[in-house]
């Protein structure tokens, strides 16, 4: 198996606005995209452990979607959050306050289909995309 992989971005937000915009579903729909053409028309978030995460990811044009689904394993909020994806992969985010802000660091193991650099660079992408939303939601 590949190396987990990791993204992270800082934020000038204290760790609990970070996690909340990373939790809220509501927000997940308006920050979970890679890029303008694709959106999140809907998300849902059971947030504990065992509890279920969903976030239905569509391109704009209509033309592909899925869903993104997994399980919380560990919630220990504001600090960190682990999931298990359907398909048994770990995705563990981290919220750490550094100087005014909070660095958020995800690291997750990679699927087999898709180059890792892909991979990398999508999640980034969608990283920096909550990262934008928060500075927009000040």
């Amino acid at each position: 198996m590949t190396e987990p992989i990791r993204i992270e971005t800082i934020l000038a937000a204290r760790p609990e606005a970070a996690w909340a915009a990373y939790t809220s579903p509501q927000a997940i729909m308006a920050w979970n995209q890679a890029s303008p053409d694709w959106h999140c028309p809907a998300a849902s978030v059971d947030l504990r452990p065992g509890g279920r995460h969903h976030a239905r990811m569509e391109a704009r044009a209509g033309s592909f979607g899925f869903d993104f689904e997994a399980t919380y394993e560990e919630v220990d909020a504001p600090s960190a959050l682990t999931l298990r994806l359907a398909d048994g992969r770990s995705v563990r985010t981290t919220f750490v306050e550094e100087g005014d802000g909070t660095r958020v660091t995800t690291v997750f193991d990679p699927e087999t289909q898709n180059p890792v650099e892909m991979q990398r660079d999508g999640w980034q992408a969608i990283l920096n995309s909550y990262a934008s939303f928060v500075a927009r939601s000040g």
